[in-house]
Formats: structure tokens, C-alpha cells, sequence
């Protein structure tokens, strides 16, 4: 059986067009979906995973409608296949009941885990950059060395632009509220860093 995900992301937005792919799709059972992509939580596309039963697929209109991210949507479709479920995207043309389709989800895989390494690269060269600035002295931090080595390194995601806040935010196991804290952290520990450095 072909089960439908639908997803848009405010109300303004219409389900129409994407409705009407997947009942073309041959889709019986469709879950629809008012939520932003960024969002971790998304109970109807739950439901629809919870639904599908050995041999079913899982039939979305396009990939931005089921991943947040790339990383987000390889687990989804990781899931399926420990279901030995299937997933369709119709616009891509992706198929995974396919060898064509299980290739491309093969190289998309390839493609998150260096991603991967290179936030981790990033990371830690962040931390011992900052490591070395702590050992050349200076009057005593008043946040702790923990919180400012994962402020140094929330920065480098964040400048990195390759992720949205949601995903910084998921990566490092902070709020929306202490990512902004930790950027704040950083940029004023900066401009105390030159104001010093103009004033020698």
C-alpha cells in the first residue's frame, strides 16, 4: 500500500497540488501536515511511519517535504528500510524499490557522514583554538571553560551557514535561547579582544 505525507509549512500555504500528486501516486491513505521543516517533533509524519506495514512506501511529493536536512532525511528513510518499507519522492523521481533509487540514497549516506566529519573537524579545531586562548592568560573568565569552548564552537557552525539553527541547536544539545547566548559570548569576547589589542 502507498501511504502519503504531505507537509506546508504555514497556513497561507495550500495542500492542493501536492494532494493531487499523491492520490495520482496511487496513495489511499494520506497524512497532511501545517508545521515549519525546521521543526524536530512532527506527529503526523510519526503517524505515517507507524502506519506503514512490510512492502508499503512511504510517498511524499518532494524530498524538502519529509527531510530537515539532509542528515534528517537519511535517518527517515534508514527507518523505512528497517521496516522493509519503501519510499517514493514523485518530483525527484526517487524511488528506492529500485536499484537506481537504493544508489542514489547509498550516495546521499556517503554524502551526510562527511558532512559529518567535517562539523566534527570543525569542532575540534574550534576547541583547541580556544584551548590556546585560555592558556595565555588574563583575568579569569566569570562563565565557566565549558560553556565557552561550546560557545567557540556553536560560532563555527554558526558562521559555517551549512546548518540551520534547529540543527546547531540539536548538534550541541542546546536551546534556541543558549545558541544566541553563546553567539552573544563570543562576539563580545571578541571586541574586548581587539579593544585590547588597539590599546597596547
Amino acid at each position: 500500500m502507498n501511504i502519503g505525507y504531505a507537509r506546508i509549512s504555514t497556513n497561507d500555504q495550500k495542500f492542493d497540488l501536492q494532494l493531487d500528486a499523491l492520490k495520482n501516486a496511487g496513495c489511499k491513505v494520506i497524512f497532511k501536515e501545517t508545521i515549519s521543516g525546521a521543526k524536530r517533533e512532527r506527529p503526523e509524519l510519526k503517524k505515517a511511519i507507524e502506519k506503514l506495514r512490510e512492502g508499503d512506501s512511504l510517498v511524499v511529493w518532494k524530498l524538502d517535504r519529509l527531510g530537515r536536512s539532509l542528515r534528517d532525511l537519511i535517518d527517515i528513510v534508514t527507518t523505512l528500510h528497517e521496516k522493509n518499507v519503501s519510499f517514493i519522492s514523485i518530483s525527484d523521481s526517487l524511488n528506492t524499490t529500485t536499484p537506481q533509487g537504493r544508489l542514489i540514497f547509498n550516495i546521499f549516506g556517503s554524502l551526510a557522514e562527511f558532512e559529518r566529519e567535517l562539523i566534527r573537524e570543525r569542532t575540534n579545531a574550534g576547541l583547541t583554538a580556544a584551548r590556546a586562548r585560555g592558556r595565555k592568560g588574563g583575568r579569569k573568565p566569570g562563565l565557566s571553560k565549558a560553556f565557552q569552548q561550546k560557545a567557540g564552537s556553536i560560532k563555527l557552525a554558526y558562521d559555517s551557514k551549512e546548518n540551520s539553527i534547529a540543527e546547531i541547536c540539536e548538534m550541541f544539545s542546546v536551546s534556541t535561547a543558549t545558541l544566541y547566548k553563546c553567539l552573544r559570548f563570543v562576539e563580545e569576547k571578541n571586541k574586548k579582544g581587539k579593544t585590547h589589542a588597539s590599546g597596547e
